[in-house]
């Protein structure tokens, strides 16, 4: 979710504190951060699951958690509502972003705790304790908005929140589509099997992890980390605070991890001093050329073996997707066919990823 927000005095110390620069310290001192791909996942995953030292409850600890974490930032006496896009402009409250922190509940009118990644799509449900307590996934939503979401799984789209009824989509919105996936991230890789990406999102599975959607990395990439998800993050990694969990979104921290795991479009990379890279297994021998091209058309020369070539244009749509190409000569694959603009150019092998800026003139 990104949004410009008036901060008040009281918690702007807070809310602008984020990852720009380096990883949160302590919590990721010493972590290797030299590894790509799928081995960079299994030991993120391992992090985030050995410092989730403080089990909420579902009640009332979630419903306490979110009362903090969730707050408005331009308004401390309401909190945030997933989903929603307006607050009083026309008849239908159910879109209000934004509400009284204590007029949570199960009635209309009222908020209440949505579950990012639904408890029954689960293998097994998340139930109420463990992955269905988990306030990194769990997020503020108004009680009908909430219903109609129900089990209706991520889909694309544009613009607010929309669903059509008789079908199994939902699309968030175009203000908390980021937050979203990276949530759905995040509870892969805490809870594994239990919540894979395919349970909830639809799409185009990914190359380099069949459980991993796509589409989430593209809304990882279109929509950056915002300052209320900051807040949240750094909450919860605090176990001084009374309801924090004591691990980390690590997507949150730096989007871009979701790149260097899985590939597509470049996320944004909060952490510009420090080495991370997908580009780690062929960085020294591979070549696109000539860049820019004038006929459409790019060599790639690479000794790596490439299992899929992949190309995004600026809005992080695929616009060619070539699998378990064939070289046309050792160690040389062709791309053609592309019309003058410019794009990102994902060179996949069995485990990991590089991207590539290219331009058409």
């Amino acid at each position: 979710m990104k949004k410009n927000f008036t901060l008040f005095i009281g918690l702007l110390s807070v809310f602008i504190y984020g990852q720009d620069g380096a990883p949160a310290s302590p919590y990721y001192d010493g972590f290797n951060w030299t590894t790509s791909g799928l081995s960079l996942k299994d030991a993120l995953a391992e992090k985030i699951t050995s410092t989730h030292t403080n089990l909420l409850t579902y009640s009332p600890g979630v419903w306490e958690a979110l009362r903090i974490t969730d707050v408005d930032p331009n308004n401390s006496n309401n909190i945030l509502l997933v989903y929603g896009w307006e607050d009083g402009s026309d008849f239908d409250a159910t879109n209000d972003r934004s509400r009284d922190k204590n007029n949570n509940g199960g009635n209309n009118g009222q908020w209440n705790r949505e579950h990012i990644f639904p408890q029954g799509l689960g293998n097994p449900s998340l139930g109420n304790t463990g992955p269905g307590a988990d306030a990194h996934m769990l997020r503020s939503s108004d009680v009908q908005r909430n219903n109609n979401r129900g089990n209706r799984l991520f889909a694309s789209g544009s613009g607010v929140q929309s669903y059509s009824i008789g079908t199994n989509n939902w699309y968030p919105g175009d203000e908390w589509k980021g937050d979203v996936a990276r949530i759905i991230m995040y509870m892969y890789l805490h809870y594994g099997n239990q919540c894979l990406p395919t349970l909830t999102a639809t799409g185009t599975l990914n190359s380099v992890d069949p459980n991993m959607v796509n589409l989430l990395l593209e809304w990882n990439a279109a929509d950056p980390v915002s300052a209320v998800e900051d807040f949240r993050n750094t909450y919860h990694n605090n176990t001084a605070n009374e309801y924090a969990q004591g691990n980390r979104n690590p997507f949150i921290d730096n989007p871009y991890l979701a790149t260097v795991i899985w590939g597509g479009p470049a996320a944004q990379n909060r952490w510009p001093n420090i080495f991370l890279s997908s580009e780690d297994f062929v960085l020294n021998n591979v070549a696109v050329f000539p860049n820019p091209s004038k006929n459409g058309e790019f060599s790639i020369t690479t000794t790596a073996d490439l299992k899929n070539i992949v190309i995004y244009n600026v809005n992080g749509q695929i616009v060619q997707e070539i699998k378990n190409p064939n070289a046309i000569e050792t160690s040389t694959y062709k791309v053609n066919n592309l019309s003058t603009g410019f794009y990102m150019l994902q060179l996949q092998t069995e485990n990991t990823s590089i991207t590539k800026k290219v331009i058409v003139n």
